[in-house]
């Protein structure tokens, strides 16, 4: 089944277009969601949170065309609301950042393995130090690989800015990543 046979069956309640539905997305959601909060928990919440609030409004399932936009902005609004939240109710511990990833992998040997997870700990923990807007044009477009127009249109800032934002958020990605000894 292709999205745009699906989409009009999901706006009708179709139970299995709303299935492929689902598995369209869920990892896109999943993934955004976790990038924001840095707690699979959380993010598994999120997902599901983001499903029940497009389910309850099928009928407002955009086309083909403006679906993901639609999904992220839902994504992205859904966990700002968590992280405000969160903020208002601080955890009683954090879990430190080398806990978040689980890499386990039979194509990688445990050397690679454990170099991937460094790698990626590190690429993580210098996001999480990018200004918040920086940081969401990252994962909107480096991650989410939505467009220039897209991520306007999410953060409700020109498209001049997320372009200026863009090249700003690599640099300042790149830079926290030489300091953290990830460079070159």
């Amino acid at each position: 089944m292709e999205l745009s046979q699906a989409l009009p069956l999901v706006r009708r309640g179709d139970e299995l277009a709303w299935e492929f539905f689902v598995r369209t997305f869920q990892g896109r959601v999943f993934g955004l969601a976790y990038h924001y909060t840095a707690q699979a928990e959380d993010a598994r919440d999120l997902t599901q949170d983001v499903f029940v609030r497009i389910y309850q409004n099928l009928a407002l399932v955009p086309d083909e065309s403006g679906c993901l936009p639609w999904i992220i902005r839902i994504t992205r609004n859904a966990c700002i609301d968590h992280l405000r939240r969160r903020k208002a109710r601080p955890p009683l511990w954090d879990l430190p950042a080398d806990e978040l990833f689980d890499l386990r992998s039979t194509d990688q040997n445990p050397e690679e393995a454990h170099l991937a997870a460094v790698r990626k700990t590190m690429v993580h923990r210098a996001l999480q130090e990018l200004t918040d807007l920086n940081r969401e044009v990252i994962l909107l477009k480096e991650i989410q690989g939505l467009g220039l127009e897209e991520i306007a249109a999410i953060l409700e800032v020109p498209v001049g800015t997320v372009k200026s934002r863009s090249n700003r958020a690599r640099l300042e990605l790149a830079q926290k990543l030489c300091a953290a000894g990830m460079g070159g």
